[in-house]
């Protein structure tokens, strides 16, 4: 399969070859993927192995460069500016198309206009972890305890706008429960607070929580999914659990600085293409708590333009501003 896998991205970058200052072929240097959230978080985890996969299958460098901050604004707006080369990339996640609801024209990029989507190739459910600490046995004691005592629990979020943040909104919402929101910079900084039982619970993506969980310094009491995970057979789903209508889900992905010439997207769509299918890979995606679930192009752009739409509208009906 490696063999096979090479074989074909040597191939595609053959094909999709341009010539670059020096006229040597595409990559002839290292990629940076910048990434706006802390070294250990899901967006950092990811594009460091996949990263790691295209080194291993091409021999060409992709490295990752941690600018966290202000929601990944910071790393957005220095993507956004960097030149359309192909060499500059940004690691993006779903909070990206949240950044329109939370700032509206204060940013000095378009999430849609200033990028070219390259592929998402992996998503991850929204799941509720608790401080394995916190004296409940499942959802169902939690949301008793939530109606009974409104603004008592602490709820931690990647920060303020994140999709943890949306999803802890919508879920009060729903649940008709009130809760006292905690931003921190970034999805690990949040989750070693819940560990640390600094607050009581995070609704988090579960390729932020599942090493920890694994190892009983987290309690998963619901996932917001459609169906039970085939990795945690045992946790119900939010519907199960009484809550209907609560579905939250992060995708992850790359794009790059509008302008990029066609030939280096369609290289780099080869190598996402390639990781999804990788046995390896995907196996190692199921480990984090991630399914493949890859879009690439128009596909992708329509999935952002969608997305951007969505969280603008809800941000309006919840009240979630910067």
């Amino acid at each position: 399969m490696r063999t096979l896998i090479s074989s074909i991205l040597l191939a595609s970058i053959a094909m999709h070859a341009h010539a670059s200052e020096n006229n040597a072929t595409y990559p002839n240097k290292p990629i940076r993927i910048v990434v706006g959230f802390t070294a250990g978080g899901p967006t950092d985890v990811i594009g460091r192995a996949f990263a790691h996969f295209v080194g291993i299958h091409t021999g060409k460098d992709m490295i990752v460069d941690n600018k966290p901050g202000a929601n990944s604004t910071i790393a957005t707006r220095h993507v956004s500016q960097a030149k359309p080369d192909g060499y500059t990339l940004l690691g993006a996640a779903t909070n990206h198309t949240m950044i329109p609801a939370l700032y509206g024209d204060k940013v000095n990029f378009d999430v849609e206009k200033s990028f070219t989507p390259i592929c998402s190739f992996a998503k991850s459910p929204t799941v509720l972890v608790v401080s394995a600490g916190l004296n409940v046995k499942n959802f169902a004691q939690l949301l008793d305890r939530m109606k009974k005592e409104p603004g008592k629990f602490l709820a931690a979020s990647a920060g303020v706008g994140s999709s943890g943040h949306f999803a802890t909104a919508l879920f009060e919402k729903i649940a008709q429960v009130r809760l006292n929101h905690v931003p921190y910079n970034g999805a690990a900084p949040a989750i070693t607070a819940v560990m640390g039982g600094q607050v009581d619970m995070s609704f988090a993506t579960l390729a932020s929580v599942l090493p920890q969980a694994t190892s009983d310094k987290l309690k998963i009491l619901a996932v917001a999914s459609e169906d039970r995970l085939p990795s945690l057979p045992d946790v119900p789903t939010f519907s199960e659990a009484g809550i209907k209508g609560y579905s939250a889900d992060a995708w992850y992905g790359f794009l790059a600085p509008v302008g990029t010439p066609a030939d280096a997207i369609a290289t780099l769509e080869e190598y996402v293409k390639a990781y999804r299918v990788d046995k390896t890979a995907q196996k190692n995606l199921k480990a984090l708590g991630l399914e493949p679930d890859a879009s690439c192009g128009a596909e992708f752009a329509a999935k952002i333009k969608n997305d951007v739409h969505t969280y603008t509208e809800l941000s309006k009906n919840i009240g979630i501003k910067q």
